[in-house]
């Protein structure tokens, strides 16, 4: 430990002598750091926000159906219905952590509005679901479901547009029935709904359950959406459901396995951070090996005194790498106290963003800086310090003593 503590020492006294070539290394390490940490905080806020809005505005923390609803429900949906309840998810025997137990109820059918007919996506819901739920789903125009009007319907902008509809209009829904029949209802638009999804909004419906299942003629529902108080508690709560309905006939299915394009666009987007990573290390890899070469050849008869006097090989080696070490460090350190310093400010101002492909808003982005960013930034830096001293440090140590001694003359 002494000789640590002292190779450090010595290498933090060169650091200081050569404050110029110092300062070139530590800034380069520092820009390289401060450039990471802003473009991966975004992308995490971008993650979360994308998070957050799949589970508020479709999926929910948690999905119950039966059995191979998730993949088959949609060719046959009544053969997939769930009760009206689930004694196990009652209050007072679901895990505390359970905000709230929605039901839904998922069909397809025609929908016409003067000589136009247009096929759509509809879900049943509880009105009440507005206000706990569906944050994410924006009224463009009109008002949202209400318990007092049962058979008053929203409508995606997407499909609204395209049946050229207003609020108020009188439009006639037509689905198949579960004894394989047909129904229709006529239903008024109460208003116009969008999502992040364009597709969605293109071709979506929504209406109070009840009004749902009477045009179905079915009971119960679909899927039971769980809500949670905390995002963070899905796995912990998904297997505490499991356990309480392994013996009943249902599937419990977390969020994350049924967001499809949340999880390609992570992939994507965590592919461009690593790419981004390897760009940073190689920028402060380059920079440190030219401040290491150079250090080396400013010292050579320094290195041969040291040698002459006792000083060992290893020795050499060990306080070159420590000096490479403590570039990095300050550098990693100034360059994520200085990032974290600007995701906020930036994040305090907002970042305007214009709508992404496929989605019909835009939005104002932030920078989310988690602790696995700043702790992978300062390693990254390190060991990209490291991994370009050893280099100059071997060949510091591999030199000849009376070669370096004659260096001085």
């Amino acid at each position: 430990m002494d000789r640590i503590r002292l190779d450090f020492l010595l290498a933090f006294r060169n650091m200081v002598r050569h404050k110029r070539r110092s300062a070139i290394a530590v800034g380069a390490v520092t820009f390289g750091i401060i450039a990471l940490i802003l473009a991966a905080g975004f992308i995490e806020w971008i993650f979360w926000g994308m998070q957050e809005a799949t589970i508020q505005s479709q999926l929910g923390h948690i999905q119950i159906s039966r059995p191979g609803y998730q993949e088959a429900g949609k060719a046959d949906p009544y053969a997939y219905l769930l009760p009206d309840a689930i004694p196990e998810l009652e209050p007072a025997n679901g895990p505390a952590q359970i905000k709230t137990i929605i039901p839904r109820l998922s069909f397809g059918g025609l929908i016409s509005h003067g000589d136009a007919t247009l096929s759509f996506v509809g879900e049943g819901v509880i009105p009440e679901e507005k206000a706990i739920l569906s944050g994410s789903v924006e009224i463009s125009a009109g008002e949202n479901l209400s318990v007092d009007a049962p058979k008053g319907i929203i409508l995606g902008v997407g499909l609204g547009r395209n049946l050229n509809v207003n609020i108020g209009d009188k439009v006639v829904l037509l689905a198949s029935t579960a004894s394989r029949g047909v129904n229709a209802v006529e239903v008024t638009v109460r208003g116009l709904f969008s999502t992040v999804n364009k597709s969605y909004d293109d071709i979506a419906l929504r209406m109070p359950i009840e009004t749902a299942r009477q045009l179905l003629r079915v009971k119960g529902s679909h899927v039971w959406v769980v809500l949670l108080n905390d995002t963070a508690k899905t796995d912990t709560v998904l297997q505490r459901l499991r356990d309480s309905l392994q013996k009943s006939d249902f599937e419990v299915v977390p969020w994350y396995v049924l967001a499809d394009f949340y999880n390609k666009t992570v992939a994507l987007f965590t592919k461009q951070i690593h790419g981004l990573k390897l760009i940073i290390a190689f920028i402060i890899l380059l920079a440190i090996l030219n401040a290491m070469t150079m250090s080396v050849m400013e010292r050579i008869g320094e290195i041969g005194t040291d040698m002459a006097l006792g000083a060992r090989r290893i020795d050499v080696l060990r306080r070159f790498l420590s000096e490479g070490i403590l570039l990095g460090g300050f550098g990693g350190l100034l360059g994520v106290t200085i990032g974290v310093a600007l995701a906020a400010m930036i994040s305090s101002i907002g970042i305007p963003m214009p709508p992404p492909p496929g989605t019909t808003r835009g939005y104002t982005g932030e920078i989310l800086v988690t602790w696995n960013i700043a702790f992978e930034s300062l390693l990254l830096a390190i060991g990209a310090t490291l991994t370009a001293s050893i280099y100059p440090a071997w060949k510091a140590s591999r030199m000849q003593i009376v070669d370096a001694l004659r260096h001085n003359r």
